[in-house]
């Protein structure tokens, strides 16, 4: 994995904002709607060339596939994988959105439903044995990004795959006859896409929300102590589905919920960073951006950053259509620099700007200029730290 030797690099969490043609035909492939095969696999194909082009061309250093393929970074694998016909039934709504009940029927109203409002985390879940359905769409990720790689030169890039933690909160569990006997049998199942992912010459993200978001939606009725059990326990599952990757070849995304919200039941960074360390992953993606977690950079001094890992921390907000102005990005990062080290950091955003394929809550038009600031901060604060 490429780190920050001579300036600050620059990258996102993952997912971007998918074309309309391609929206249409994940919401058909999701729906079981008849769609045509060959049409989605050559808009999905031109889509990651496009996408990576576009990362390329703005100077985004460390780049994705946009998660192009994906409906969403979680319930993707209810098309790869068998054991997910059921339906949940679980009420996981968000704590903050339970408390301020009216901002959530708002959200509703207007049609700017994230998977955490009154529904609660509705969809799919697991009421069979997991086994591989189908490797062709991963093998077809794979292959597209690869192409897209050689041809555009990107300094580097990395893909997305959920942790067996953050699958155990979006698909619920109907069969196994426990949490402990699920995740074991989602990193049994993940342990092949995410070495496959690595083989493939890309550095592995690994989207673990639930380890930070997991506390105010399944486990919001538990202590804060009682979470760090569960926590310790995703952890030490995904440490053992990625035994055989090389720690450098991998980074992990911690997030509270890429929605706009209050925000206000969100378990502080303190609070589970230490257990964070603990995971194999090199690089530790985070949110800094936003206003209930900007001031989280000082947690370094409470926590320091162990010898051999890096930070991402958020610097441009993934809910908000303000474009963060460039020298606030630059004072951002230079913050996260007294703590860390410059050559320690990697500059990047608070989560996802499509983590859903539809109605994403950034317009794309101002997704890419928050980009191009981020870009143009992370320049500013090289200036100013080499």
């Amino acid at each position: 994995m490429k780190t920050s030797t001579d300036r600050i690099l620059t990258t996102h969490v993952g997912s971007l904002p998918r074309p309309d043609d391609l929206v249409a035909l994940l919401h058909k492939k999701d729906r079981s709607e008849p769609y045509d095969e060959a049409e989605f696999d050559a808009i999905v194909t031109k889509s990651v060339d496009d996408i990576v082009a576009r990362q390329v061309k703005i100077g985004i250093d460390l780049v994705s596939d946009g998660e192009m393929s994906k409906i969403s970074y979680a319930t993707y694998l209810k098309d790869r994988l068998n054991g997910f016909d059921g339906t949940a039934t679980e009420n996981r709504a968000a704590a903050d959105l339970l408390e301020f009940i009216d901002y959530a029927r708002r959200l509703v109203e207007q049609g700017n439903r994230p998977s955490t409002t009154l529904e609660g985390l509705q969809g799919p879940a697991c009421d069979g044995p997991l086994s591989v359905r189908d490797e062709a769409p991963l093998q077809k990720d794979l292959a597209n990004f690869k192409a897209a790689i050689g041809r555009h030169h990107p300094l580097e890039g990395f893909l997305t795959a959920s942790s067996p933690g953050v699958v155990s909160v979006f698909l619920q569990n109907q069969y196994y006859p426990d949490d402990d006997a699920y995740l074991e049998a989602l990193a049994g199942i993940l342990k092949d896409e995410y070495e496959a992912i690595v083989a493939s010459g890309a550095v592995l993200q690994l989207d673990c929300p639930d380890l930070a978001m997991g506390r105010h939606i399944v486990h919001r009725k538990k202590s804060n102590s009682e979470f760090r059990k569960v926590a310790a326990r995703h952890i030490d599952v995904l440490n053992a589905a990625t035994a055989n990757i090389p720690q450098k070849s991998m980074r992990i995304h911690l997030c509270w919920g890429n929605y706009h919200g209050p925000h206000n039941h969100d378990i502080p960074v303190s609070e589970i960073l230490d257990l964070v360390y603990g995971a194999r992953p090199h690089a530790i993606a985070l949110e800094g951006a936003n206003p209930r977690h900007e001031h989280e950079w000082e947690v370094f001094d409470e926590h320091p950053l162990p010898d051999g890992k890096v930070v991402i921390p958020g610097v441009i907000d993934s809910t908000s259509n303000f474009i963060e102005h460039p020298k606030l990005i630059a004072q951002r990062i230079g913050r996260y620099a007294g703590k860390v080290g410059r050559e320690r950091l990697i500059a990047g955003s608070d989560c996802g700007f499509a983590t859903f394929a539809e109605r994403p809550a950034v317009h794309p038009d101002i997704a890419w200029a928050k980009l191009a600031a981020l870009v143009e901060g992370a320049e500013i604060a090289s200036r100013e730290l080499w």
